[in-house]
């Protein structure tokens, strides 16, 4: 009896012809995107989702009661499917779920580099495909994320994913053209806040303050600062002139900066970001065989 229960409950999403959402690759992000909507009230009824791994499968039913199913499983029973795989893997995953997908199934892409073209010749068909760059901070439901409508998607596809995607951060709707420069600046962004305040936090060391506290200084004076540039609405050259003042210790370190064209050194780094975006990209196009995009 128990037994039965058990499968009634594993079929339960797509036999009670509820909505359901699919997340195809629960790993860090699949994962990211499922606590968050738990956390914003959804059911967990209509969510779910796969994993390779029988381990992770295990572990993601025991913490959330979740089904887990087959990619193509998923993919039949869904009404909106979320693609959350590395890019080399998604042809491999569009061949398993091509056959599966209902009609009108909306498909949701968190796969850096791979454009919505690229989904779209892979499935066939008019599928409406949305396009995502997420990024980690929505672990904590403070992600950005930016989304981009493919040829098919229509504005309530868009309103769809907004919505979803809000339960983890802030989401901003921009043409596909602009996603490989999304991906060089809040994508990889948090890397590079946390590189600067890695820095910071050994500085801070290296100027004989114990680890802990040098810790404490900076991520707070980080949480701090971007909180006041979200909350005042200034720019960012307003708050650093507030805090420089001409002859001062802030001038001292921000002209050794400037020597060491740090500004410089962050423009490049975020073009070679978009650069291997791009790369991605093409790689994706020439698996699936379509043709590239307008720049």
């Amino acid at each position: 009896m128990g037994e039965q229960v058990s499968d009634d409950r594993q079929q339960s999403p797509a036999a009670t012809g509820a909505p359901v959402l699919a997340i195809l690759g629960a790993g860090v992000m699949g994962e990211t995107v499922l606590s968050g909507l738990v956390r914003a009230g959804w059911d967990v009824a209509r969510i779910v989702a796969t994993d390779r791994r029988p381990e992770r499968q295990a572990d993601l039913t025991e913490r959330y009661g979740i089904t887990m199913l087959e990619n193509d499983e998923a993919a039949a029973s869904a009404d909106t499917v979320i693609l959350v795989v590395k890019p080399q893997d998604m042809s491999e995953l569009l061949g398993e779920i091509r056959g599966s997908l209902r009609a009108g199934t909306l498909v949701v892409s968190l796969a850096a580099g791979v454009d919505t073209a690229s989904i779209e010749a892979g499935l066939g068909g008019e599928t409406p495909v949305v396009r995502v760059m997420p990024n980690t901070p929505a672990l904590v439901d403070q992600g950005m994320a930016a989304i981009s409508p493919g040829t098919y998607a229509q504005p309530h596809h868009l309103d769809h994913v907004t919505e979803i995607l809000s339960a983890t951060g802030r989401v901003v709707t921009v043409p596909e053209r602009y996603q490989d420069a999304v991906t060089a600046i809040s994508g990889s962004g948090p890397a590079y806040l946390f590189f600067v305040v890695e820095a910071m936090i050994e500085a801070g060391v290296h100027l004989g303050l114990p680890r802990d506290i040098s810790t404490e200084l900076v991520v707070q004076t980080m949480l701090g600062s971007a909180t006041m540039l979200r909350e005042t609405g200034e720019h960012p050259t307003v708050l650093r002139e507030r805090v420089t003042s001409p002859g001062g210790t802030t001038a001292a370190a921000i002209r050794v900066l400037e020597d060491h064209k740090v500004r410089a050194a962050f423009l490049g780094a975020m073009e070679a970001a978009r650069d291997r975006s791009r790369s991605l990209a093409e790689a994706a196009r020439s698996t699936a065989g379509t043709p590239a995009a307008p720049r």
